[in-house]
Parts: C-alpha cells; structure tokens; sequence
C-alpha cells in the first residue's frame, strides 16, 4: 500500500473496501502485506517515493523480512487492539 493517511486503520479500511481509486481498486487488491507509520506526513512522502523508486525484488525482501508469512495486519485475528 502506498499513499499517507492519517490514521492506519483508516488505510486498511479504503484499501479493503476498494474505496478509493487507484491500484488497489483497479487490480481488486484487498490483501495488505505491509505499511509503515510515520510521525509526519512529509516524512511518510518522501518514505513512499523512495520504495517506489525501488526494484520490485528489493520491496519484495523488505516485505519478506518484515513479515515473513505474509500475513495481512488488517486481520482481525492479528491486531492487539
């Protein structure tokens, strides 16, 4: 997922519910694999242009490294709260 909002539960929630278009609606990807907080937005910009800018197989191993199994934090199942 890529893009900055406010809250991550709010990206989860457009990301699974295709709310918003783009790739995730146009490809009909509702799976989140990974993402990242950051305190400011411009922090989160810069961040997301400089993994965009990035081969696909090095995002792959950050996702692999980070999380291993692939697993969606989005699950309910997972979540802490």
């Amino acid at each position: 997922m890529s893009g900055s909002r406010t809250t991550s539960s709010a990206a989860i929630l457009e990301h699974r519910s295709l709310l918003v278009d783009g790739f995730s609606k146009r490809y009909n990807v509702t799976r989140l694999v990974y993402f990242e907080e950051c305190g400011e937005v411009t922090d989160a910009i810069a961040r997301e242009k400089q993994i965009k800018g990035w081969r696909r197989s090095r995002k792959l191993q950050l996702i692999a490294t980070l999380n291993p199994e692939w697993q969606d934090p989005g699950d309910s199942s997972l979540r802490s709260e």
